[in-house]
């Protein structure tokens, strides 16, 4: 029995010892894992510039080195970009993962919420979107109106519309969001998560 609590003790204690590299170590190996098992083909930006375009037929996710950010755009969505000088109110539907248990932590894509989108004041300057959030499910969750960096990214390359005409789709993409780049939450504990967003112009 004693020696069972001490091995308990010092499991902890190595543990509790855990370092900020050794936590980002286990972070890349989670991500790189995760591309594996959902059989993710990893493109260059050098690739995905040619024509902004990731082929969902093979499954192509673009990464973004500066960031560690992998982007999928399963849609580019209809109506236009927001253009540089505007704010605009941006609604989102999402699901958003845990990339360590490839587990649902948290989403507004479901029936309770179908009639409140999750929405955040969206601003472009020169190219640079900054965001916060106004209402929603990740206000809620998180008690922040800041919006994770990684969800601003696929901003650059998507067009911001709403359904007016038939045949009319929202923009879709997946992204996988390292710490650096997720919550408060994410950044603080150091683990990366998954999103599947749509965007629609808000009113």
């Amino acid at each position: 029995m004693f020696l069972a609590i001490a091995a308990m003790i010092c499991f902890t204690s190595c543990d509790d010892n855990e370092t900020y590299a050794d936590q980002k170590k286990k972070e890349r190996t989670a991500i790189k894992q995760f591309l594996i098992d959902h059989k993710i083909n990893v493109i260059s930006e050098q690739d995905f510039k040619v024509d902004t375009i990731t082929d969902v037929s093979k499954n192509e996710f673009v990464l973004f080195e500066n960031t560690g950010v992998y982007m999928q755009i399963v849609r580019k969505g209809c109506g236009e970009k927001i253009k540089n000088g505007e704010t605009v109110n941006v609604l989102c539907r999402f699901k958003e993962y845990n990339v360590f248990t490839d587990s649902l932590i948290t989403t507004n894509n479901n029936l309770y919420y179908s009639s409140l989108p999750d929405k955040m004041a969206v601003s472009n300057t020169l190219g640079t979107f900054t965001a916060q959030f106004i209402s929603g499910v990740m206000l809620s969750q998180y008690n922040s109106t800041s919006v994770p960096a990684g969800w601003l990214i696929p901003l650059t390359y998507i067009n911001i519309g709403r359904f007016i005409n038939e045949g009319d789709e929202l923009a879709k993409v997946n992204v996988i969001v390292p710490h650096s780049q997720g919550t408060a939450n994410a950044t603080a504990n150091v683990y990366p998560c998954y999103y599947e967003i749509t965007y629609e112009r808000g009113l």
